[in-house]
């Protein structure tokens, strides 16, 4: 990061003033985004075979829309885990829409076991990623897998999420600048730090790491290349060149 102080902060509100994310960053509770599933794309066929009458854990279901998926495509059971109250409230009411209220609850925390857990774009936002997948052993039934899914990792062109108001902007600004302009736009709400905002800069490096001093291991892990950058994608580039990583763990 190498542009910072009152030019790096006035060069953010240039390139994105606060106006134009307000509306995206108002009220939480205002509206309930509609549930959208990312597991079709991500993981297709091979995992609604899995989860046909299974019991699910989402860790990290968001608004309910992979589990309402699972609970549709024949999942026995689908407990989403959700560390937002106003975003629990939204999942109950869009699984009721969606006619699988009784097939789905949502909770902060749950004592059941199950034979699948999934988790989309969530990893990289969990401060204690380790501590997470200590939970999830915990979760998993005899026999139990995960299918995790997460991204744009941090050196992603787009990493930043919200603060790439430009590619690769939350390397090349001080998170002192960005964690002031994130500020401005959010009235009583300070930021100081990136995880304040959400993101925990997951590194594939991080990930793997991880993984490998967890109670559990990979089976495999797939790094989705960036479409256009496809060509440059190798191990040296992959932190730089990756979309998506995709995963299943199991027991050690």
């Amino acid at each position: 990061m190498i542009v910072g102080g009152e030019l790096g902060y006035r060069l953010l509100r240039l390139l994105a003033p606060p106006a134009s994310l307000i509306a995206q960053h108002g009220n939480p509770s205002a509206t309930c985004p509609p549930p959208v599933s990312l597991l079709p794309v991500y993981f297709g066929p091979e995992l609604w075979s899995v989860t046909a009458g299974a019991r699910v854990i989402d860790f990290g279901c968001g608004f309910g829309g992979d589990a309402i998926e699972l609970a549709k495509r024949g999942a026995r059971r689908v407990v989403g885990i959700e560390i937002r109250d106003w975003v629990i409230d939204c999942a109950r009411k869009n699984a009721a829409a969606a006619g699988v209220a009784g097939k789905c609850s949502f909770a902060k925390a749950t004592d059941e076991k199950a034979d699948v857990i999934v988790s989309v774009d969530t990893f990289e936002h969990i401060q204690d990623l380790g501590t997470a997948m200590q939970q999830m052993r915990q979760m998993l039934a005899p026999g139990g897998s995960v299918w995790a899914s997460f991204g744009p990792p941090w050196f992603h062109p787009r990493g930043g999420h919200i603060f790439s108001v430009l590619p690769w902007a939350h390397v090349i600004f001080t998170e002192e600048a960005l964690m002031r302009w994130r500020s401005s736009f959010t009235p009583g709400t300070p930021f100081t730090r990136f995880i304040d905002s959400g993101l925990s800069m997951l590194t594939i490096r991080e990930f793997l790491r991880t993984v490998d001093e967890s109670p559990l291991k990979a089976e495999w892990v797939d790094l989705v290349p960036i479409r256009a950058l496809r060509f440059l994608h190798a191990r040296p580039t992959r932190e730089w060149t990756t979309s998506v990583v995709r995963c299943r763990l199991v027991p050690r």
